[in-house]
Order: C-alpha cells, then sequence, then structure tokens
C-alpha cells in the first residue's frame, strides 16, 4: 500500500480560524486517503521553534512514497522562508519521496495520487 504524509498547520494555532471545525475537515480528508487504499498520516506544525523537529520525527517514521505540503505552508508570503525550510527537510529526511501540493484541504488525495 503507498503511503503518504500530509503536513499542514495545526488549525487551533491559526489566528481566526474555527480550530475544530477545521480539524473535522483535515480527519475527512485524512479518511478518504483510505478510500483510495493509501496509508495517510497528518503531521500537523506550527511556525515556531517546534516546526523542525516536529516535522524531521514525522518525515524519520518510515519511508514515505509521497508528501503533501498544504497550502497553508506555502502560500503566504511572510511564510516563504518558513516553506523554503519545510521543502528543504523533506529532501534531506525523506529523499525517496516525491513532494506534492495541494490547492486546498479537500485535494490532498489527488495530490497526493498525482505522484503514487
Amino acid at each position: 500500500m503507498p503511503s503518504a504524509l500530509i503536513l499542514g498547520f495545526d488549525p487551533h494555532a491559526v489566528p481566526g480560524m474555527d480550530g475544530d471545525a477545521m480539524r473535522a475537515v483535515l480527519d475527512e480528508e485524512l479518511a478518504r486517503f483510505g478510500a483510495h487504499a493509501i496509508d495517510a498520516s497528518l503531521t500537523l506544525i506550527t511556525p515556531d521553534e517546534s516546526a523542525e523537529s516536529m516535522v524531521v520525527a514525522a518525515l524519520s517514521e518510515r519511508d514515505w512514497d509521497v508528501v503533501v505540503i498544504g497550502g497553508g505552508i506555502r502560500k503566504p508570503e511572510p511564510l516563504l522562508t518558513f516553506f523554503e525550510q519545510v521543502v528543504n527537510l523533506v529532501r534531506q529526511h525523506a529523499p525517496g519521496a516525491a513532494i506534492a501540493f495541494n490547492t486546498s484541504v479537500g485535494d490532498s488525495v489527488e495530490a497526493a495520487k498525482r505522484w503514487l
């Protein structure tokens, strides 16, 4: 069974976001991976000093076939340096994994399937 790691921001750490509602959407998307016979794991991070260790730990759990980096990490221009850090961590700690990008929470499965 192919494997996918989804990296995204913890919705409870995003100001102005309904963290519980967004977490429910994330859980629904994670369930969709199972329906597509993809073993998926979700790691939610905050853009602070804990991010690097959390990303490295998730990347080191196993050999991932694809890593999906969520739009919250890569889209806001002020987070460009953080996005670069995440991409380079994937490159360093999961060199065999493809890297995919979703356009929203609801198409992470499709983003992963492009590379599986």
